[in-house]
């Protein structure tokens, strides 16, 4: 069987890959978008989006992702879900993408694959997981109605999705290691002034506890030492997120935090690969940001293939 070929293979289907396969098929570019999840990525997965130009009400994310998925098809742009990357590999003039079912030829590849919520690394966190630990409040929170849960986190994730919570839980403990929330103003104004919310500054868990489900954590002050026990019913934890990017397996530059290295136009260290959203090496990570990216790396890789077609390659340096 022929493998396919597309001019522009996308790898992810988030704010960031949606508006790159948006540009790339209303440029003319027979475009395929590889997905693990739903179209939409973590966006999908968020509450109420407050900040995306346009919306002065604010947005739901799984209606703003709706809205940028159908965008996307409507220029030809296709969607296919797979259940992982294996690997890419560079050849000539094009690049192999080995999935989990298929494999796609494209003469140049955006990774758009974003991050994902990192770990604590405690006992009982791996254990306890999708039984009382969970990452996502928009996914979970129903099932602690009445409950009292436990969010761990100071960054505008941990704030909103305990502000979400509150409309289940009779009680929501927001766990920070610092004694200030690293939130915007804005929000973290809203957490420190909501009535359903406790604050523990200061404070880590060392350890989730329970028979069949989580009933206790075990925290501690990080100023004084001090240890305690915490009842609680669930735990959401938000601490920051790592990239998603596993199956490149070292073929592009990457920070020390494994975020990809990119150029103002997106480019990546390997000529024809070019990098998108949460999964570059940059300051803020937001949907509005991921848009942007998107845009620019589908510019780039056409202009890419351009040059390529007319014999004028040249590589882009991404330092």
């Amino acid at each position: 069987m022929n493998t396919p070929q597309y001019d522009i293979l996308i790898i992810g289907a988030g704010p960031a890959g949606l508006t790159a396969g948006l540009y790339a098929s209303r440029g003319g570019m027979k475009t395929l978008l590889c997905e693990k999840m739903a179209p939409g990525g973590q966006a999908a997965t968020t509450d109420v989006i407050e900040n995306y130009p346009g919306y002065p009400e604010g947005i739901s994310g799984p209606a703003l992702m709706e809205s940028m998925e159908n965008q996307a098809r409507r220029f030809g742009a296709e969607i296919v879900t797979i259940t992982e990357v294996s690997r890419i590999t560079p050849e000539s003039g094009f690049f192999t993408v080995e999935t989990s079912g298929d494999a796609y030829m494209a003469k140049s590849v955006i990774i758009a694959s974003g991050a994902e919520p990192k770990k604590l690394g405690i006992p009982g966190e791996g254990a306890f997981t999708g039984r009382g630990v969970s990452y996502c409040a928009v996914c979970d929170g129903a099932f602690f109605r009445d409950a009292h849960v436990a969010v761990v986190g100071g960054g505008n994730a941990a704030v909103e999705e305990a502000l979400y919570l509150t409309r289940y839980a009779t009680k929501v403990t927001l766990i920070h290691r610092r004694d200030r929330l690293r939130a915007d103003q804005v929000l973290a104004e809203r957490v420190e002034k909501d009535e359903k919310i406790e604050i523990l500054w200061n404070t880590v868990v060392d350890e989730i506890k329970g028979e069949g489900g989580v009933s206790e954590l075990a925290v501690r002050n990080v100023k004084t030492g001090a240890e305690s026990a915490l009842k609680v019913e669930g735990i959401f934890i938000y601490v920051g997120f790592q990239s998603n990017i596993a199956y490149l397996d070292g073929l592009v530059d990457c920070d020390g935090n494994g975020f990809i290295i990119t150029a103002p136009n997106m480019a990546t260290s390997v000529p024809g690969i070019f990098a998108c959203g949460d999964v570059r090496s940059k300051d803020l990570r937001q949907v509005v940001t991921a848009a942007g990216d998107g845009s620019i790396a589908a510019f780039s890789a056409e202009k890419y293939i351009e040059k390529l077609e007319n014999r004028e390659y040249g590589a882009f340096n991404a330092s």
